[in-house]
Parts: structure tokens; C-alpha cells; sequence
């Protein structure tokens, strides 16, 4: 064995061992996360150095949605906007969404209330802190927390449902 032979074993070992962890790093990240799509992959890895942007036009145009009850439409537009869910105000707007258009006067739709409460969850998770607070005067809640509390309720099967004054509250 040459001297050049010998340095070189410890260096391709080093290699081999740092490609091996970095490898296994990947793999808890992608286990812990657990991304849907590629967008989702990016952006996560994006988020986890501080470099992920969503797109503000797309942004603007599904709040704009919101303001006119176009529910789906700006849930598309949000969607577009932040492609991996990786953005509190965003996923807290398409909460939002969802309470909006599944809420009745008599009954609430399940369906868009589950999702409501599962995007409001993000949105929590990516909160710094957990706390989420949106200054936005045409809302009439503007934390997480409140817009959680409504989504349970609106779940919640119990004695109030079939109070006859139920039907003139107000759409928040």
C-alpha cells in the first residue's frame, strides 16, 4: 500500500460516514414532516432555513376572493399562494374560508368545518409561539384561538343544537 492509498482510506471513510449521516438527517426530516407533494418538500426545506416566501399577488387575490364570500375561489388562490403550507396567515385565512362558507343559520356543513379545523391547526403550528393574531377589520375574529373555538363548536353535537333561537345568530 502507498502512502498516497493510506491518506486517502480515512478521507473516502470520513466521506462515506458524512454522506451517511446527512442521509439519515433527510430521512428524520422527511419522517417528522412528512410532505404531500414536492412543493410541500421544498418549501419545508425553504422554511427550515428561513428562505420560504409564499406569493403575495396570489395572496392578495384570494383575500380579495374572500372579501366578495368567492369562498372557493380564494381557498385556490391561497392554496397557489403558499403551495406548501407553510405560512400561519395563510392557512389561518383558508381556515377561515372553510368556517365561512360551511357555516348555517340552521346546521353547519361537517365536512368544511373539519377542514376548517384541520387548517387552523397548521396554522397554530407554524404561529411563532403558537399564538396567531390577524389585524384585519373586515374579520370578526381575529385570533386562531376564537376561529378554533367556532370550528369546535360548529362540531360539537349537544342540547343548544336544537334551540329555535339558534336561528338568529350571527355569522362571525
Amino acid at each position: 500500500m502507498t502512502a498516497t492509498a493510506a491518506m486517502r482510506e480515512p478521507l473516502v471513510r470520513g466521506a462515506g460516514l458524512a454522506t451517511s449521516v446527512g442521509a439519515l438527517i433527510a430521512l428524520g426530516w422527511l419522517f417528522v414532516h412528512q410532505p404531500a407533494s414536492l412543493a410541500q418538500l421544498t418549501g419545508g426545506v425553504a422554511a427550515s432555513v428561513g428562505a420560504y416566501q409564499i406569493n403575495q399577488a396570489d395572496f392578495d387575490q384570494g383575500r380579495e376572493f374572500f372579501r366578495q364570500d368567492e369562498f372557493e375561489e380564494a381557498r385556490a388562490a391561497f392554496q397557489r399562494a403558499d403551495p406548501a403550507t407553510r405560512h400561519a396567515l395563510t392557512q389561518f385565512y383558508i381556515a377561515y374560508s372553510y368556517y365561512r362558507q360551511g357555516w348555517g343559520r340552521v346546521y353547519s356543513d361537517d365536512t368544511l368545518f373539519g377542514e376548517g379545523l384541520a387548517a387552523v391547526n397548521r396554522a397554530i403550528a407554524l404561529a411563532p409561539g403558537g399564538s396567531l393574531r390577524v389585524d384585519d377589520p373586515s374579520l370578526d375574529m381575529h385570533t386562531a384561538d376564537e376561529l378554533k373555538a367556532e370550528l369546535q363548536q360548529g362540531l360539537r353535537r349537544d342540547a343548544s343544537d336544537f334551540n329555535p333561537l339558534r336561528v338568529l345568530r350571527k355569522r362571525r
